[in-house]
Parts: C-alpha cells; sequence; structure tokens
C-alpha cells in the first residue's frame, strides 16, 4: 500500500484523474518488453561475473599456490559489487524520483556495459600481478553501482505503466528479465568452455558489448512513466526522497529488506556457492553444473512470471509466504541431493533452488515493494530496501565457504534454510498491498465509473490524495 489510494465507493469522479486509465497506458506491453530486455542484460553482466568468480577468477586473479584462499578472495570480489549496490541504488533511487525514470534507465545500463567489457580486457594476476586484483575490484565497483540504479528504474517504470489488476504479471515480465539474462550469461560460458586458457572467460564479457548496444536502443525509445509526469506537473517532486522515505516509511525499508534477504541470499547459497561446492567435491564438472544452471534459468523465465500473475489473483502475501516456506524447509533436501553426484538429481536440485525458491520471491516482489511506499518517493524507498540486502546476499558465498570449511555441507543448508526463516517472518508482518479488499474495491470502483461516465475503464487517481487507510492503493499507485 502506499500513500495514494482508490477512492472509496461513492466517492466524487473529480477526485479520480485521466492519466492512468485501469487497463494501463497505450505503452505498457512496450515498456515492459524494454525494461525485461534491460534487465536481461544488466544480469547478463552482473550474474557472468559471479559464474566467473566461482569456477575462473580463483586462479585468473589470484595467486594459484592454495586454491581454497583463491576462491575465498574470488568471492570477496564478489561481494564487493553487492556491497556497492546500495549506493547504486540511493543514487538512482534519487535520481528516478527528483529527474526521471527512464534517464536512470539509460545510464545504469551505459555503466554497466562499459564495466563489462572492461573485465574481458583485465590483465591477469600472472600477467601484472597485484594490480590483477585491483583493477578488477575497481571494476566492480562500477558494476555494482549500475546494478544498483538498474532495478529501482526498470521496475517502476513497468509497475506505473502497467494496468492495476495486472501489476504482479506486467511487474513478473520485467523481473523475468534476470533469469533471462541468467541464462544467457551461462549459454555464453559453457559455449566458452572448448576456447580454454582465459578466452573462457573472456569472451562472455567482450560479448556484452552487442548487448549493451541493442539495450541502449530499446530504452531511448521508451515514454516517461505518466505517474512521474503528472507529479512532475503538479510540483510534487519530492525534493529529498531518500530523507523523506528514511523519516516516513523506514518501517517498509525494514520488511522489504527482510523479505529480499531470503531471496537475493538464498540464491548466492544454493546456485553462486553450489557452483564452487559442486566443483571443490568433484561431483560435477563444469559443463555438467553450468547445464542444470541453464535448465533451471529457462524454465525460471516462464515461473517468474507465473508468480507474478498469480499474486493478481490471490494475493502479493500469500505467494510469498509458499516460497519462504519452502525455502525453509529445503536447506538440507538441497544437499542430499547434490551430494549423490548424478546428474539428473544435480538438475533437479537447482530447478527447485531457482524456479520455485527463488522465483516464487522474485516475481512478487516487483509489485509488492512498489505498492508498499508513495509515487514520489517510491523509486528511493524500493530501490534502498531492495539494494540493502545486496550486501548481506554479496558475502553470502563468502560466508557459506567459511561455515564448509568449518561444519562441512550442513553449514551452508543451514544458513540457507535460515534466511527461508528470515524472510517467512517478514512475509508475516508485512501487510498484503493486493489482498481480497483490495481488489474487491477496485472492482467496485470500475463498476461505478463505467455506470456513470459511461467508460469502459477507470483512471487512477491523482497523486495528491494522501490520506493513508486500507484501501486498493496498492492496485492504483
Amino acid at each position: 500500500m502506499t500513500e495514494r489510494h482508490v477512492p472509496a465507493h461513492g466517492s466524487q469522479l473529480e477526485e479520480v484523474a485521466a492519466w492512468h486509465p485501469i487497463e494501463g497506458t497505450p505503452t505498457k506491453k512496450k515498456v515492459a518488453v524494454g525494461c525485461s530486455i534491460g534487465a536481461t542484460i544488466e544480469t547478463y553482466d552482473f550474474i557472468g561475473f559471479g559464474t566467473a568468480a566461482a569456477l575462473y577468477f580463483n586462479d585468473a586473479f589470484f595467486p594459484a599456490e592454495d586454491p581454497l584462499s583463491g576462491t575465498l578472495l574470488s568471492f570477496a570480489t564478489l561481494g564487493i559489487g553487492f556491497a556497492v549496490r546500495p549506493v547504486g541504488g540511493i543514487i538512482g533511487g534519487y535520481l528516478g524520483d527528483r529527474i526521471g525514470r527512464k534517464p536512470v534507465l539509460v545510464g545504469s545500463l551505459l555503466l554497466m556495459g562499459i564495466a563489462t567489457v572492461l573485465i574481458g580486457l583485465l590483465p591477469t594476476y600472472q600477467q601484472v600481478g597485484v594490480w590483477a586484483p585491483i583493477l578488477l575490484v575497481a571494476v566492480r565497483v562500477v558494476q555494482g553501482l549500475a546494478f544498483g540504479a538498474e532495478w529501482g528504474g526498470a521496475i517502476l517504470m513497468c509497475f506505473e505503466h502497467a494496468p492495476w489488476r495486472k501489476r504482479g504479471l506486467y511487474t513478473g515480465i520485467t523481473q523475468a528479465g534476470f533469469p533471462v539474462g541468467l541464462l544467457l550469461a551461462n549459454l555464453a560460458f559453457l559455449a566458452s568452455v572448448p576456447l580454454g586458457g582465459s578466452l573462457a572467460w573472456r569472451v562472455p564479457f567482450l560479448l556484452s558489448a552487442v548487448l549493451i548496444v541493442v539495450g541502449i536502443l530499446i530504452r531511448l525509445k521508451l515514454e516517461e512513466s505518466p505517474e512521474f509526469e503528472e507529479l512532475k506537473e503538479e510540483g510534487e517532486i519530492s525534493k529529498n526522497p531518500l530523507l523523506e522515505v528514511l523519516r516516513t516509511d523506514w518501517r517498509n525499508v525494514l520488511r522489504a529488506f527482510c523479505l529480499r534477504i531470503a531471496e537475493t541470499a538464498g540464491y548466492a547459497v544454493s546456485v553462486t556457492f553450489m557452483l564452487s561446492y559442486l566443483a571443490t567435491e568433484e561431483l560435477a564438472d563444469r559443463p555438467v553444473t553450468l547445464t542444470a544452471l541453464m535448465v533451471a534459468a529457462g524454465i525460471g523465465i516462464f515461473a517468474t512470471v507465473f508468480w507474478g500473475a498469480l499474486t493478481d489473483r490471490i494475493g502479493r502475501r500469500p505467494v510469498y509466504l509458499l516460497g519462504t516456506a519452502i525455502t525453509l524447509l529445503w536447506g538440507i533436501p538441497l544437499f542430499l541431493v547434490i551430494n549423490t553426484g548424478v546428474a539428473t538429481a544435480i538438475v533437479l536440485a537447482f530447478v527447485v533452488s531457482y524456479a520455485i525458491c527463488q522465483n516464487s520471491l522474485a516475481g512478487v516482489q516487483g509489485a509488492w515493494f512498489s505498492e508498499l511506499f508513495a509515487t514520489k518517493t517510491r523509486t528511493t524507498g524500493a530501490s534502498l530496501a531492495y539494494q540493502l540486502s545486496a550486501v548481506v546476499s554479496g558475502f553470502t558465498p563468502l560466508v557459506a565457504t567459511a561455515l564448509y570449511a568449518g561444519f562441512g555441507w550442513i553449514g551452508p543448508a543451514l544458513l540457507f534454510s535460515g534466511f527461508g526463516l528470515l524472510g517467512l517472518v517478514a512475509a508475516l508482518v508485512t501487510r498484503d498491498t493486493w489482498g481480497p479488499a483490495e481488489r474487491d474495491e477496485v472492482a467496485a470502483l470500475e463498476r461505478t465509473v463505467v455506470t456513470t461516465a459511461g467508460r469502459g475503464g477507470v483512471p487512477a487517481p491523482r497523486p495528491g490524495t494522501h490520506e493513508r487507510r486500507p484501501t486498493a492503493d496498492s492496485a492504483t499507485d
């Protein structure tokens, strides 16, 4: 829910603005696809680093004498990118709420592309010694800033163009860009395995240049969010969205932060750490692990959209409760299945971990997080909560590796379940912004407006309504 609301049954129609019909804007599908493609490209770049960190960077950028230390340092470099994502989220959110969603989308994608191509050109430890990891960290910081700014802009742009009743579906389409990017990144790494040497990890990063050009061209053609344009026209843009959201909505920031950790940190254990675990234990070779991840990502594309659409029918919180409960219960069975070393079992484990545990949460977040914040601070609030959790998840593979070294596989297994428990508790204490009451009120409002004005759809409320009450605001912001 947010600070803007659908007028109560029987309220005057002049309180309802004509700039956002109930069926969404005319360009809603174009915006959803454009945001999804951009998310795909950014994920290809950012997640590709995680795959390379698990499989290649311990040898390429760190001394090869101690493989475990190299893996720990590699994951630490991975975590640095996550650590700076909140800064990117703050900057991107602030600019998104001050100058618009579209400039942030274009700028973040361009910055990510430059950083990713540079990774493919970096010298190795054998070539320049200690300068290799230093340069890697510097470029990773730029990646983290860009990716931190990306999510809020893409999700909010899609959310604010989408139909009231299908915002879970539409934001799920944008969120589906992430498994597409994951799939493409691992396809690239799998295809580059025969190249051998440093080309096996350099080529996937260099290929990003092509994707970036395509993404920039698509995003330049998108129209700005109608809700932001209305705020700007009415002079209601927040002067300092960061301070305002921290002062008035810090509880929602905290709730969304905990909700997000279950998804992103769970992924860090079940996918990022798992790639390293399979290699260390010699349970599967690289083609098998990458194939398993690609199968899971392929299913995850459709699963993310499905989970998002399901929230439009039954609400945001029920889906999240289901996903976090499964995550809580899946920790130990996950490693028991993986430890069999059977290829089909490994594929199954990745599918459950990703398409069910992770995607059921990611598919909900776009709509739920957006609905928790008011329009004028929405990008800042949603981005801040979303990216602060990245600090935890970024260093989770490092923590999981340390737990594995000290306690064996049971350590990361319990860590995974712990994240599920945290998300479950957070979901229980966070209100459902699209429950039965909200859905019924929007339906009643639609019938009232259609009957009174003879229209086929209703517009959204004006952004000046700031009365906070539990109505159908979640469907109309």
